[in-house]
């Protein structure tokens, strides 16, 4: 595995080149001085992570996150000393295409370098999401009728339920969604976006602001509520049991926490009241499984398309499983996630 380093001050780059010394099988491929030295040096020898600062001169950890997506696309890691004092800024690398963030490591009282076991193991998660890579043409938009389970019996008290699944890129896309969602009033909107913890009520705050509307992280034996928007905030798996959001630990192999696969599969399991699920741009294939199982039980199933996608891997996926009813712009989901609702509430 070889990392690049992308920061400014001496004393980070050193304790980071620390760091990935600490990592099994990583080793420094360069470090760049700022977003501007990196899209250079990333030009001409792509790493298999980028480790990308924030806040550096000539230009931020955003901007540069932004062009290498689009000139030389590879997995980028934030890495900032601060969550609060950066928030626009991770959230914009975030929306960039950026799959995650985490707090730079520091040196300890006694020499040792702190954060190492974080920063590996979102390294770990980064490379296994950009394993999978859907280069085939995007299928035309479809709006199949879904096919599956159909005499289930569901709870009438429930109210509708829109599930959204995202990760690299996701951000942004989800505001886009977001305030797209007409019928978001009319019911309760949960949301797993692949995100560290740590950042999970930023990006609550940020979307916020963004939609001008209340998100919330999901909270311990939270129920479904009209009008609520909730975002999963745990290193565990956001799960629905018995009508409530509960985190649970298991499955404990899966690399993804929280995982779109294990929320989506926890609402088949149990039969809510057959809704919308709408599965954003993300690498990887997480998500794909449990929209699948959607459909099956009569969800509406709606995938980001191709052109609009950070990277259609999560989406893609989805579709290559035959698990979406609609494949649409990102501009285009949430007015047609709400006339879904409308139309299974009238």
């Amino acid at each position: 595995m070889r990392i690049a380093i992308v920061n400014d001050l001496r004393m980070a780059q050193e304790i980071l080149r620390h760091a990935v010394a600490k990592i099994d099988g990583a080793t420094v491929a360069w470090v760049a001085i700022d977003g501007r030295d990196a899209i250079e040096k990333c030009n001409a020898d792509k790493p298999d992570l980028i480790l990308m600062d924030m806040v550096m001169p000539v230009m931020d950890g955003a901007v540069a996150t932004r062009a290498i997506m689009k000139e030389s696309p590879c997995p980028i890691l934030v890495v900032t000393s601060t969550i609060e004092g950066n928030l626009s800024l991770v959230y914009e690398a975030l929306s960039a295409g950026a799959i995650d963030a985490v707090h730079t490591p520091t040196m300890g009282p006694n020499g040792s370098i702190l954060g190492v076991d974080a920063l590996a193991r979102k390294a770990r998660v980064a490379l296994a999401a950009s394993v999978v890579q859907i280069s085939r043409k995007m299928p035309q938009t479809t709006a199949a009728k879904p096919t599956g389970i159909t005499s289930q019996k569901h709870p009438t008290s429930t109210v509708p339920l829109v599930v959204i699944g995202s990760s690299t890129g996701g951000p942004n896309a989800l505001s886009v969604v977001l305030r797209g969602l007409t019928v978001a009033p009319l019911c309760c909107t949960v949301i797993v976006q692949h995100i560290d913890v740590a950042y999970a009520p930023g990006l609550a705050n940020w979307l916020s602001s963004e939609i001008k509307r209340p998100v919330k992280v999901a909270a311990q034996g939270e129920s479904l509520s009209a009008g609520s928007i909730i975002v999963a905030s745990s290193a565990d798996h956001l799960v629905l049991r018995d009508g409530l959001l509960r985190y649970v630990v298991e499955p404990a192999e899966q690399i993804f926490r929280p995982s779109v696969d294990v929320f989506f599969e926890s609402v088949v399991q149990e039969r809510v009241r057959p809704s919308v699920a709408i599965l954003l741009t993300g690498m990887g294939r997480d998500g794909a499984q449990g929209m699948r199982s959607l459909r099956d039980a009569d969800w509406h199933t709606i995938a980001q398309d191709q052109a609009t996608s950070v990277v259609w891997g999560m989406p893609g996926s989805a579709v290559e499983m035959g698990g979406a009813v609609e494949i649409l712009p990102l501009d285009q989901i949430g007015a047609a996630a709400s006339r879904s609702i409308q139309s299974r509430v009238s």
